[in-house]
């Protein structure tokens, strides 16, 4: 028998490894002159492990897996079998019955409602980003404004009806479709939803059976490749959702692998999630090797420029309940990965989605920390939403004015994102122009106020597909975007707005060198309760690119409010979500405004403007008074 990597092995046992990809799985190969493939897996509670397919009609008896050493794990050299072979395990129980499940290592799959694996030769595709790869940061002092999308559903060549499935774009095709628009609408990255595979469209790829599988419904790896390729080519970023917490329950699946708990917990008090799945058993050393090596597995093959990990507050408790206690194995799992990967990929980003309080989620582990470069600031998401969807009457009032000053207490605690994602607009809470207080116009000026207010808030941003088009329709991912509501004037604008509203972000430093330190944000006006006026200031690094930011969040206007300003200079309004261009009423500061020594919360200096009702602006420092 050919002899396997015996300290990947090692490691693979000790839970330190990273790349048991290269030992289990299917491998296109040559042996002793002969061509094939070598089949590996990891079943220690198997009595025998059978290779079935169709290259042997699905009869595994001439196909028997030999036990390697003393570690549960079965191999075997298939000569003769190609590119796109379909395969699965049979496998023998202690209780002598057998189960048949898809390699939990294959790199692509059938198409559902298939459920076998396909052999795939990953390596051999030549990439072209080299110079996209050297550049790559984690964009700590850099511009990164998310566009979170579902492939399947961001367009559609055909619908899905209740008699038929829809048409997908391919991985190829999406590269004219979707890259563009993320180009001209100002994007930096683009978070595309789980793409390993997973069999049921419903749970949006967030129930998983195949962690190194790019799923098929959109086409291969290598073409996925060529899509991951084209926006680096077009400097956009690509981050994956991936899934540590859990894993679907489907029979082919990682469930009772082997007719024992592989994966999962042994305890039925600790297996089971709130969505029907199983909890990891991260404590246990293989799952661990199982979990990193899939992580590195992507940013490996597929170039993948950062990973966001769902609920991970899952993980820090048992069950995400605090009161459950720490999941201390979970914990290490997450210390070790972000270490290892710091060391494997450092330009690589590791994002935690945590609705946690859990201390340190983006300190280093070497200081008590989880070790993530970023963490979702959930809190400002539903303190945000919170408040505007209270009628403005209220918002004088402590306990709704604190929710858009509270984020500024805490906020360099961690390094956080700012986030309006698919789960804020599915299952009945409505989209964002929804949770809007008013009617429909009031409601778009607000919203347009608010994307204002995201924009120039310290952190970095993400926004899911549709936000940009105010879309009236919750997402569904039978469903393409309502992309003929830019035929509407409000609509229209709206998308235009807030394309220039990223471009603002993109041009100014001020905006996101400092996000991470106090010296790049200053309060200017925090305490304006009774006329709900919120203003601050934001600093780049080397202080050139000076921003004043204000927004009204009630329906009063304002004539000749006296703004604070950080320095004495000449102001001009570079944005406001008031013009006629966005189908506002066009009260603005059309003329650059010189500041007069006039004191207003305590500084020296201020401008004279108007404020429109439910409007946000943003005046640039053009010119320094000596």
């Amino acid at each position: 028998m050919t002899k396997l990597d015996d300290f990947l092995i090692q490691l693979f046992h000790e839970g330190n490894c990273l790349e048991a990809y290269r030992v289990f799985g299917a491998h296109i190969g040559e042996e002793d002159g002969v061509k094939g493939v070598r089949f590996t897996v990891y079943a220690p509670n198997a009595k025998s492990v059978q290779v079935i397919g169709d290259f042997n009609k699905w009869n595994g008896e001439e196909h028997v897996m030999e036990k390697y050493n003393d570690g549960g794990i079965y191999t075997l050299f298939i000569p003769k079998i190609r590119q796109y072979a379909v395969y699965k395990y049979r496998i023998e129980t202690q209780s002598g019955d057998y189960v048949e499940r898809a390699d939990p290592y294959a790199f692509f799959s059938e198409l559902r409602p298939g459920t076998a694996s396909k052999v795939y030769r990953m390596d051999g595709y030549r990439w072209n980003d080299k110079r996209w790869m050297n550049k790559r940061t984690k964009n700590f002092d850099k511009v990164l404004n998310i566009y979170e999308a579902n492939i399947g559903s961001w367009k559609l060549k055909k619908e899905f009806t209740e008699e038929e499935d829809g048409e997908f774009y391919s991985y190829e095709e999406m590269i004219d479709e979707i890259i563009p628009y993320v180009v001209e609408q100002g994007f930096s990255h683009i978070e595309l939803m789980p793409l390993n595979e997973f069999p049921f469209d419903g749970s949006w790829g967030y129930q998983a059976t195949g962690y190194f599988s790019a799923t098929s419904r959109y086409g291969n790896p290598k073409q996925l490749m060529h899509f991951i390729a084209a926006c680096h080519k077009n400097n956009i970023g690509v981050i994956m959702d991936f899934v540590p917490a859990h894993f679907v329950n489907d029979a082919h699946g990682l469930r009772e692998f082997d007719g024992g708990f592989v994966y999962e917990y042994p305890d039925i008090n600790l297996r089971y999630t709130e969505w029907g799945s199983s909890y990891f058993d991260l404590g246990r050393a293989e799952v661990r090797s199982f979990i990193m090596s899939a992580v590195h597995f992507w940013c490996n093959y597929y170039h993948i420029d950062g990973i966001r990990f769902d609920a991970i507050s899952n993980l820090i408790y048992w069950g995400g309940n605090k009161e459950r206690g720490v999941n201390d194995g979970a914990i290490e799992l997450m210390k070790r990965m972000n270490n290892h990967m710091k060391g494997y990929f450092p330009s690589v980003m590791m994002i935690a989605e945590d609705s946690s309080d859990y201390p340190g989620v983006t300190r280093s582990p070497d200081y008590g920390g989880l070790g993530f470069d970023y963490k979702w600031d959930l809190g400002w998401m539903n303190d945000t939403l919170a408040y505007f969807k209270k009628d403005p009457v209220y918002r004088q009032y402590d306990d709704t004015h604190n929710k858009l000053t509270f984020s500024m207490m805490y906020f360099y605690g961690e390094n956080y994102i700012l986030p309006f994602s698919h789960d804020e607009v599915v299952h009945s809470k409505g989209t964002i122009l929804d949770k809007m207080w008013g009617n429909n116009d009031q409601k778009f000026a607000q919203v347009k106020a608010l994307y204002l207010y995201m924009m120039t808030h310290p952190g970095k941003k993400l926004n899911f597909m549709g936000n940009e088009l105010a879309e009236y329709k919750e997402w569904d991912e039978k469903k393409a975007l309502g992309w003929n509501i830019l035929t509407y004037p409000q609509h229209d604008s709206f998308h235009r707005y807030f394309r220039d509203l990223n471009h603002v972000l993109l041009e100014h430093p001020a905006l996101y060198e400092r996000d991470y330190g106090p010296e790049g944000f200053e309060w200017l006006v925090v305490d304006d309760k009774k006329q709900s006026v919120f203003a601050y200031a934001r600093y780049d690094a080397l202080g050139e690119d000076v921003l004043v930011c204000v927004m009204n969040f009630v329906g009063n206007e304002h004539h000749g409010y006296q703004l604070p300003v950080p320095i004495a200079g000449t102001y001009k309004e570079i944005i406001n979500s008031d013009t006629d261009y966005y189908t506002g009423k066009n009260i603005v500061n059309k003329r650059a405004i010189k500041s007069k020594k006039l004191s207003v919360n305590g500084k020296e200096n201020s401008i004279s403007i108007d404020i429109a009702p439910f409007s946000g602006m943003i005046f640039s420092l053009k010119t320094k008074t000596k």
